[in-house]
């Protein structure tokens, strides 16, 4: 944490620098550009003298986006030569005072409070700081009960390492704001998820910042360190082969250019901004159509808006492991500064991302983004002609596409979120999952040992990984040439040939439904063969083609637990892969505004429950990507990288093919080994 601390001295200079902002220099400033270290110092300002109380935190500040028609308008109007000037900027700021939550708006041109109320804590608590989870984790070493436990299981507690878990919600009446603190032992291996000291437990009250509840139930071993370390620098013989980088040499320079947030490559441009919930916020992506000499719309607005985690392990030392990543602990608040060379290609271009820590002052996160071309060796386009007498005829476009990276850590796990733009006009949402496994600590060696349900894996002595699931629920604001769309399901149906001079028997066909409600637009995604299409109504193609762009599913997964189950009544949002709703500002957060011990009554799940129109509408698609993860002892002590994603794909977007087109600059002429060459 040392190397985000803004220094006084850093903030005197900001602070300076924010006085003495120019109008030239804010007519530069894009709507939706994440708040700026300046502005987060202002916004603490402001709030300190409005709640002068000294007991203040700030658990939560963002952006308040403009409503979408000033954004739109503004970005019309600045297509011109004459830029103008964006939007009154405002931040939404959440603070936690007296045991109770605020909800406060802050207009930052005006540098006053627009509106304050108090957030009833009965439907959920505010995302988790850092600094609290720190404090939280330091309380046990002053507890001698927890002192004594240590010394009691052998254990130097120099070497034990504490970390907290949300709670969750189990029809509790009513709740104070805690979390749950379990220890793990170090001692020879920085891998501390796969030492865990099992029968002990604390809960502490985050608001009184104290402990209330402490356990210590039973003692089981703790597993090994040997062979657990990760660290290069600490393996030993023998070692792994040898794999050989490939270096990226552009001759002509980077094909991107930044402006500010704004980036532009090939036939893209696309704002990228940062929220300390969700990360990584792609906005306004357009794509230049050669045809009609212009950009289209095709994303307004695209972000992970929750990551449900449950575990399936439902002990008591356990039951409550079912965390929702982004409204409890902050998928951006969770990133981290990305290693040059490993993280990104040498190719790369890094950006700095800023959020406001518990005291209000900006905390800033080196290297957040990275930004790339992507030469993968992929194939963009190719066909051989060999039908034409005496010709052979060969056409290969190779693939180079554009990739915007982020990485956060949510305690054991590492994600890899990429947005990759194509030529071709495609978008490809990617995340990889990796880190280390979180395990329990039994008694078995062995598995023919066990004589119960260990729910996981055995994957190395003392040690069970446990079972759990993965969901990614991605909110996609889709424009596609416009705000006013419909949800499609392109049905291929099988059908019988009823010529009876045909030797066929049967074939399919594509049969169109347009969703016109909510409860039309819910699915199970891999039931039934389909293509689901956005598609703009009003517009068609030269041919009569509705405009549309397609959603390629990636692994289908849904929830298994039951759906009165306490953790899938608040994670109800992944009862389906993909639902469609009206565009509303306030609709952001799949699991709620406030996660935290929510009850599961502001949910994607609740909201859609009005059965809205969404036929011609400005609609958002909500598609969550899913994992099973049953763990292997391929997956110990450190996982590979398991990967997923999917697709949003021009349908009938284009007159023709985007890529015809497309020229490829040759690089630097380097020999070919092993390759013959054409004469």
């Amino acid at each position: 944490m040392a190397s985000r601390v803004v220094t006084p001295a850093l903030l005197l200079l900001l602070f300076s620098i924010f006085i003495t902002f120019s109008p030239a220099l804010c007519l530069k400033q894009h709507p939706l550009d994440p708040l700026t270290p300046s502005e987060f110092i202002h916004i603490k300002a402001i709030i300190h003298k409005a709640y002068p109380a000294q007991n203040l935190t700030f658990q939560y500040v963002g952006l308040d986006e403009p409503e979408k028609y000033t954004v739109l308008s503004w970005q019309s109007k600045s297509t011109t030569t004459t830029k103008s000037p964006p939007p009154p900027r405002r931040a939404l700021v959440v603070t936690r005072l007296s045991k109770q939550t605020h909800e406060i708006i802050v207009d930052l041109s005006t540098r006053s409070i627009v509106s304050s109320k108090v957030h009833n804590g009965a439907n959920g608590l505010p995302v988790l700081t850092l600094d609290e989870q720190t404090y939280a984790n330091e309380l046990p070493f002053k507890h001698e009960p927890f002192i004594k436990s240590i010394r009691k299981r052998g254990l130097d507690i120099s070497q034990v390492v504490c970390s907290g878990f949300s709670v969750g919600w189990f029809g509790e009446a009513k709740s104070r704001r805690t979390i749950k603190i379990n220890c793990f032992y170090t001692n020879g291996t920085v891998n501390l998820y796969v030492r865990p000291v099992e029968g002990i437990a604390f809960v502490v009250d985050l608001d009184e910042m104290e402990i209330i509840k402490y356990t210590d139930r039973f003692i089981v071993p703790v597993p090994k360190g040997e062979g657990t370390e990760y660290q290069a620098s600490k393996q030993k013989p023998p070692f792994g082969p040898w794999l050989h980088g490939a270096p990226v040499v552009q001759s002509q320079g980077e094909g991107f250019s930044l402006e500010g947030h704004t980036i532009r490559w090939a036939n893209w441009v696309f704002h990228l901004g940062f929220d300390v919930r969700t990360g990584t916020i792609i906005s306004l992506a357009s794509i230049y159509d050669l045809e009609k000499h212009k950009y289209r719309r095709v994303l307004y607005r695209g972000f992970v808006s929750e990551l449900f985690v449950p575990y399936m392990n439902p002990t008591e030392d356990w039951y409550f492991k079912t965390f929702f990543d982004c409204g409890e602990f902050g998928f951006g608040q969770s990133t981290v500064s990305l290693e040059p060379l490993t993280d990104c290609p040498v190719n790369a271009k890094f950006m700095d991302a800023y959020y406001a820590g518990q005291d209000g002052t900006p905390v800033k996160i080196s290297n957040a983004f990275c930004i790339f071309e992507r030469h993968a060796g992929n194939i963009l386009w190719r066909h051989t002609e060999v039908t034409i007498p005496n010709k052979v005829i060969t056409e290969v476009r190779p693939e180079v596409t554009l990739v915007v990276r982020m990485v956060a850590v949510v305690g054991n796990y590492d994600y890899i979120i990429d947005w990759v733009f194509k030529p071709s006009g495609s978008i490809k949402l990617e995340v990889g999952l990796t880190g280390v496994l979180e395990t329990e600590g039994v008694k078995y060696t062995k598995t023919d040992e066990i004589e119960e349900e260990v729910y996981g894996t055995l994957v190395a002595d003392n040690t069970i990984a446990v079972n759990h699931d993965h969901f990614l629920t991605y909110h996609l604001d889709l424009d596609v040439d416009g705000e006013a769309n419909s949800f499609v399901k392109n049905k291929m149906v099988t059908k019988r040939v009823k010529d009876p001079n045909i030797p066929r028997k049967s074939y399919w066909t594509v049969e169109s439904e347009t969703a016109k409600t909510e409860s039309d637009a819910k699915l199970h995604l891999g039931l039934k063969p389909s293509d689901l299409v956005v598609v703009n109504p009003n517009k068609r193609t030269k041919p009569g083609n509705p405009i549309g762009y397609r959603l390629i599913p990636g692994s289908v997964a849904g929830p298994l637990l039951l759906e009165d189950d306490y953790p899938q009544i608040r994670g109800a949002f992944t009862k389906y892969n993909l639902w469609v709703t009206p565009y509303n500002k306030s609709e952001k957060w799949a699991g709620g505004q406030y996660v935290d011990q929510s009850r599961g009554g502001d949910t994607l799940a609740t909201w859609s429950l009005r059965n809205r129109e969404i036929e011609n509408k400005d609609i958002v698609l909500w598609y969550t990507i899913g994992f099973h993860h049953s763990p292997c002892q391929e997956d110990f002590p450190m996982m590979p990288t398991l990967s997923g994603g999917f697709e949003l794909r021009p349908t009938n977007f284009f007159e023709s093919s985007p890529v015809l087109k497309v020229r490829t600059i040759s690089p630097k002429h380097v020999p070919l080994p092993n390759c013959t060459t054409k004469n």
